[in-house]
């Protein structure tokens, strides 16, 4: 008899960073959201209950990242923040980004004013080299953007020396945290950023709702991106998504406040991945509890995602930006690992992942390595 563990009828869901699982607490706050009828710009009785709505979720996340409600811009997502902050903050100036950015930012400048800083092996920013960019920039005239945690390896990057540097050199510094909400805790002081770009369906709230944070009462002026009828004090036009809105800051709350460490579940699926010989990329360097990319020489990728997905067990290959499709990782790129970078999947744990979850993949990762190296 086969005792190996099955797999929930429902599949087992490991790619928390592509998007999390929406919270109950979330799915309360959306709904009531939706029965809330006026706009909050609308100065009739109707608009100031959805205005007192929308201000509630504001204040909730401006306070979560130290911010205040002013400083506080609601957007579509991290790809709006993120652009945002670049063409709003970044006007003028010239853009330092890390190799293994998402393309959120590597994108996001519409000039070619953009100096790409590489990463060490283990995926961390190279320092010396971000020292040089900023030399050669001059002083007062950079903004680096610098991921919190990498959206593929979990890596962490040394966001307190980035900023010393950006401070030196008087370069604004933004930070992409969109995948460390709910996974880690932080906020603008602690990480000395001017702006910091968060999306709420990574921490369990709805796809649709983010927002960019801006960093004390003498924030930089921002110039928006998307114009029209004066919301968000004139740096962001559009009608507020207010049930979105309404329940990322609900979700933002649930996260906050009933954090859970998923590291012992991640270590045990690595101990049994590396036994199969398989390479955790960015191994040694701080990394998010609830990732790990695993590397099998010899096995493409998306080879793996389909082994995986028959057995049940939904993982990616990377970044859920790319319409579907399976591409070598320019993040694995980034950091030297040559064909390995083709040769990888992302384990990412939602927040609400079953306790035997690290037995049912082990399981169903070795029968992947098992069925390819008896097939040859």
């Amino acid at each position: 008899m086969n005792s190996s563990p099955k797999t929930p009828a429902s599949g087992l869901y490991l790619d928390a960073n592509a998007s999390e699982p929406v919270r109950p607490e979330a799915l309360e706050a959306m709904v009531e959201g939706a029965e809330i009828t006026g706009n909050p710009s609308s100065p009739h009785r109707a608009g100031r209950v959805a205005r007192a709505a929308l201000d509630h979720g504001r204040r909730l996340v401006a306070e979560r990242f130290g911010a205040s409600a002013e400083n506080c811009v609601f957007t579509s997502g991290g790809t709006e923040a993120n652009l945002l902050a670049v063409r709003g903050l970044g006007a003028g100036r010239t853009l330092l980004a890390g190799a293994t950015e998402h393309d959120a930012i590597r994108r996001a400048s519409d000039d070619s004013t953009v100096r790409t800083i590489p990463v060490l092996r283990d995926g961390t920013l190279d320092l010396e080299a971000l020292e040089t960019r900023l030399s050669e920039a001059g002083q007062n005239s950079a903004l680096v953007c610098a991921m919190l945690a990498n959206n593929e390896t979990g890596v962490l990057h040394p966001i307190s020396e980035i900023a010393t540097l950006c401070r030196r050199y008087g370069a604004r510094l933004h930070v992409d945290a969109v995948q460390a909400v709910g996974r880690m805790t932080f906020d603008l002081e602690s990480l000395e950023a001017d702006s910091l770009a968060i999306s709420g369906h990574k921490f369990g709230g709805p796809k649709g709702a983010g927002a960019l944070l801006l960093a004390g009462e003498g924030a930089a002026p921002l110039t928006p991106v998307q114009v029209g009828g004066g919301q968000e004090r004139g740096r962001r036009g559009g009608t507020p998504a207010l049930p979105a809105i309404m329940g990322m800051a609900a979700a933002l709350d649930a996260a906050s406040t009933r954090p859970r460490d998923l590291a012992p579940l991640r270590d045990a699926i690595e101990i049994a991945a590396r036994a199969v010989g398989a390479t955790v990329c960015g191994d040694g360097a701080p990394r998010l509890g609830n990732t790990t990319s695993l590397a099998l020489p010899g096995i493409r990728s998306e080879a793996q995602l389909i082994a995986l997905d028959l057995d049940g067990v939904c993982v990616s290959a990377g970044s859920a930006c790319s319409s579907g499709k399976v591409a070598t990782s320019h993040v694995l790129e980034a950091m030297g690992l040559g064909d390995l970078a083709g040769c990888a999947v992302r384990v990412s744990l939602p927040w609400n992942t079953p306790d035997d979850c690290a037995e049912i993949f082990n399981a169903a990762y070795a029968r992947l390595v098992s069925r390819r190296r008896r097939d040859g």
